[in-house]
């Protein structure tokens, strides 16, 4: 146990006074035995100070010994400081080996692991690698030192190690070895070094595929007898000499296949999104197609009565597919429109902001509980069931946003507090605004003009 430096510098004090109190009055002594107490005084201070070089030359030799060496018999305050640094040695030695052997451990354990691990300098070299890394990237030991970039030299990787910061959901690659695999990279920063973490998720890639073509297929194969179904029962609802008990019955009907055939037709627009068909890409009119979002909002709002207000505060425009956005963006709307009671107030503005343009849609509605945000985006998540199943929703319609969104390198936020209302904001980066209007237009003007055309 260490003492307080008070305390110590204490002990040390007396220590070294009793010697030298010690070996004073011994030379008294002998000094007044010859006659002289102060010559005899003096020969004891050389004495003490002579056995004090002595002293100090053990304690010299001593330091430079191994660490399991115990310190000599030394006197006075060395004896203590040679303690205390013995003691000291001691419990450094244990600690080292209790360190090294959990970094053993660690490093045995992740030798074990199935998935690829790689340890990166912070010139972004190959320091360190586990066996799985070695089988699945096909590292040798010449390869230690190597930029991580002459490894996996992908254009996606580059942008996705050099952008990450913080950790995230990684990227995945198609197998730059082996073309029918597909590899999961995930880098985790500590300190100035990183840890690139690389699984093999060819199966799940496959299973994920599968599952795609399989929603695409049954979609597509379910839309030709639901459009016989809705056909048929409208045929026979519109009939005028229908038994009143089975006008019900039909009308029933006609609503429950709506609903699935908006069902099929969200499943399918989300197909294409995960399958990435994205149509060419353009500079969409965004004040344009947020007044045909607007002009929509108001027909689907006839059932409940909103005010609906749209401020365009930017003439800006957005780089990409003018279906898909107008898909998105409505999408937000009419959430805001169904989840908000009758009589409500539903804003929707685009404005221009630092980090590029900023899509709004704010109610006064019933807002949703924090615990629900994360998740409103996944596909059939629903808050409240009952309340989905009311106002018809499919539960796909956050789902696509979130892909349309993703292919436009736009973000997504929610705000929302429960009895108050939600805000959804949908920024667009810089990269993507493509142009005013007045500038698009005096593009047309001025390639009109080289061609001739008035």
């Amino acid at each position: 146990m260490k003492l307080p430096i008070p305390k110590q510098n204490h002990v040390l004090f007396w220590a070294d006074f009793r010697w030298l109190l010690f070996w004073v009055i011994i030379g008294a002594l002998v000094g007044i035995y010859f006659g002289s107490i102060s010559w005899g005084c003096v020969a004891g201070l050389v004495f003490f100070h002579l056995l004090r070089l002595y002293g100090l030359q053990q304690f010299s030799l001593w330091v430079k010994a191994p660490i399991k060496t115990p310190p000599p018999e030394m006197s006075g305050g060395l004896t203590f400081v040679a303690t205390q640094i013995y003691h000291s040695r001691t419990q450094e030695q244990l600690t080292q080996q209790k360190m090294m052997a959990l970094v053993k451990k660690i490093r045995s354990s992740l030798l074990a692991l199935q998935d690829a691990v790689i340890l990166l300098d912070p010139q972004d070299r190959l320091e360190w690698w586990n066996q799985a890394a070695e089988k699945l990237l096909v590292l040798r030991s010449e390869d230690q030192g190597d930029s991580i970039f002459n490894l996996i030299n992908v254009p996606e990787f580059h942008e996705y190690y050099t952008q990450t910061k913080t950790p995230n959901e990684g990227i995945r690659l198609n197998s730059w070895k082996d073309p029918n695999r597909y590899l999961q990279c995930e880098v985790t920063h500590f300190g100035e070094e990183k840890l690139l973490l690389i699984y093999d998720v060819t199966r799940l890639q496959h299973l994920e595929q599968m599952r795609k073509d399989f929603v695409a297929n049954v979609s597509h194969e379910l839309r030709t007898p639901l459009t016989v179904i809705m056909g048929y029962i409208e045929t026979f609802s519109d009939q005028p000499d229908i038994d009143p008990k089975w006008q019900r019955g039909f009308s029933l009907m006609a609503q429950q296949t709506r609903r699935m055939n908006s069902i099929v037709n969200d499943l399918l627009m989300l197909s294409r999104l995960e399958n990435e068909e994205v149509h060419e890409s353009q500079c969409v009119d965004m004040p344009r197609l947020l007044t045909h979002v607007f002009d929509d909002a108001q027909i689907y709002n006839k059932d409940y009565g909103h005010f609906i207000d749209l401020h365009l505060d930017s003439q800006d425009n957005v780089t990409g597919s003018e279906m898909y956005l107008n898909s998105a963006l409505l999408n937000l709307v009419t959430n805001a429109i169904k989840y908000t009671p009758k009589g409500g107030e539903i804003s929707i503005s685009w404005t221009a902001v630092k980090e590029g343009c900023m899509f709004t849609v704010s109610d006064n509605g019933i807002g949703i509980a924090q615990e629900h945000i994360d998740r409103l985006t996944e596909r059939f998540y629903r808050v409240d069931s009952g309340r989905s199943r009311m106002t018809g929703g499919t539960g796909l319609g956050l789902a696509i946003v979130k892909h349309v969104l993703y292919q436009h390198d736009a973000t997504l936020k929610i705000e929302s507090t429960e009895g108050i209302g939600s805000t959804f904001k949908v920024l667009f980066p810089t990269s993507r605004i493509c142009g005013t209007n007045g500038e698009l237009l005096m593009a047309s003007n001025q390639k009109k003009a080289k061609l001739g055309l008035k």
